[in-house]
């Protein structure tokens, strides 16, 4: 990457703990989980023993997809953010912003699928702001705020991994990269690969979210924190989990599940798996004595998942042995490698 340039993507943590996270308004104490690296929802108290939990993500449209499939994400890559809290999403709110052409018909169709998306998980739509702007190349969710309430007790965050503790994968990694990427260049994988394993590789954009994953692990028991493996893909989840929780972290990436579909995508434009975008990739983090019953539960509901490391006491010592034997740090990548192929693919 480019020293001179902003990385593509979210901005780099040097700035967000150095500049954001020293202009966040007015203290109040009443916010127990405040902005974090590597946290996905804020927690408010709202007494009594009851919390609110809060989430944002802006939504873009993505290229080649019907609009029905945009509306789903805004409403999954929302709600997403709250289920890896531990708790159901309960409550959204949502910006459209729509190009001035936009089509009626279009219109109708994106909020016709965030409906219905949130009908299927429960969620009452209780705001936003719809309207259409100039500079918009495409319809636009500039924000997703999904909300729930929960007991004080109920919720896990990602600052909650113990020493002693599995960490379990669910589906793989670079979910997300491989679901887009082969929708978004289809024409160039298509003169490479079989069409069936394209196709495989387009069905995993229905994937892409984690709302299952994590209340079937919140139910089966043990779990102590879960994260949303998203920019920066499940290494870098894997870091963030481990510098909020304060520990240290072994991982086997021998142990990840490969989808096909996933390895012919990253093979295919030079993409390492385990830095890519992973919308959809569930990491999770439980004892020992709890995470056959994860799995198996995870299993009832068609999610596959597989224990790929250990959480341990030494914060030092955070390590992935790829699957070639080589040992590398667990860090957050300095630029997410699905960014320049999506961006390269628009041209």
């Amino acid at each position: 990457m480019d020293p001179g340039k902003p990385k593509i993507g979210k901005i780099d943590r040097k700035t967000f703990e150095s500049f954001m996270l020293a202009r966040l308004g007015r203290k109040d104490p009443s916010v127990i989980v405040p902005p974090r690296t590597g946290i996905d929802a804020g927690v408010i108290d709202l007494g009594g023993g009851r919390v609110l939990i809060v989430a944002e993500d802006p939504i873009f449209a993505i290229p080649g997809q019907p609009y029905e499939m945009f509306g789903w994400y805004t409403v999954h890559i929302g709600a997403s953010d709250v289920a890896v809290m531990g708790v159901p999403p309960r409550y959204m709110t949502y910006t459209l912003l729509m190009p001035p052409e936009t089509a009626d018909p279009d219109l109708r169709t994106i909020v016709d699928a965030i409906h219905k998306a949130a009908l299927d998980l429960g969620i009452a739509i209780v705001g936003g702001h719809t309207g259409y702007y100039p500079g918009f190349a495409a319809p636009t969710i500039g924000g997703v705020t999904v909300f729930a309430i929960a007991d004080r007790s109920s919720y896990v965050t990602p600052a909650g991994a113990r020493p002693g503790n599995m960490v379990i994968l669910t589906k793989g990694p670079a979910i997300e990269t491989a679901g887009i990427l082969s929708v978004l260049r289809e024409r160039e994988l298509l003169v490479r690969y079989p069409e069936p394993l394209v196709r495989r590789a387009q069905a995993l954009c229905k994937e892409m979210t984690v709302v299952q994953d994590a209340l079937a692990a919140m139910a089966a028991g043990g779990v102590t924190a879960m994260h949303d493996a998203t920019e920066g893909g499940v290494i870098g989840g894997l870091a963030e989990i481990a510098e909020a929780s304060g520990v240290g972290m072994t991982i086997e990436e021998s142990r990840f599940m490969y989808p096909e579909e996933v390895r012919m995508v990253c093979e295919a434009f030079g993409i390492d798996p385990v830095a890519a975008i992973a919308e959809g990739s569930l990491l999770i983090t439980a004892g020992a004595d709890s995470a056959g019953q994860i799995l198996a539960r995870l299993a009832k509901i068609g999610i596959a998942s597989s224990v790929i490391g250990t959480v341990t006491d030494d914060p030092a010592i955070r390590v992935m042995t790829r699957r070639d034997g080589t040992k590398v740090p667990l860090r957050v990548p300095a630029q997410d490698p699905f960014w320049p192929v999506f961006f390269e693919g628009l041209g």
